[in-house]
């Protein structure tokens, strides 16, 4: 069994998000997990830090913890080859401690790029398999 920490990227900024996980891997948690989003749930939140930024510098300020993103929409706001690219890179810079999570989204976040979102759950996830598609052979 693995125990993880949650990463609430709406709720800290990337800084502190930096320092949790200091201290998660301190306190011996096998790996932290965090939050992919544009805006935050709630106004009062105020916060959504860019995850892929922050994972980059938990990548560089820790040693052992697992990294993964919970969860990552590589379909309207991210095209799949951007995921594919990030999560390499992620991977050699945090000496393949990361782990790829992804979602089929939801309009909160993805909506931002003007493009649209697919209201139905069929679309959105055929545009997943799509992207897995894309990202596996990347």
């Amino acid at each position: 069994m693995q125990i993880g920490y949650k990463l609430a990227a709406e709720g800290f900024g990337p800084a502190e998000l930096v320092r949790q996980t200091v201290r998660a891997e301190a306190a011996g948690f096998d790996f932290v997990e965090i939050s992919d989003h544009y805006h935050p749930w709630l106004d009062n939140q105020g916060h959504s830090p860019f995850a892929w930024t922050v994972l980059g510098a938990i990548a560089a300020e820790t040693e052992r913890i697992g990294l993964a993103t919970g969860v990552t929409c590589p379909t309207v706001r991210y095209h799949p080859a951007i995921i594919a690219q990030a999560a390499a890179t992620l991977a050699i810079l945090s000496e393949n401690r990361f782990t790829l999570g992804l979602g089929a989204g939801e309009r909160l976040n993805e909506h931002i790029v003007g493009e649209g979102f697919p209201v139905d759950v069929a679309g959105r996830h055929q545009l997943l398999r799509e992207a897995l598609e894309i990202i596996r052979s990347l």
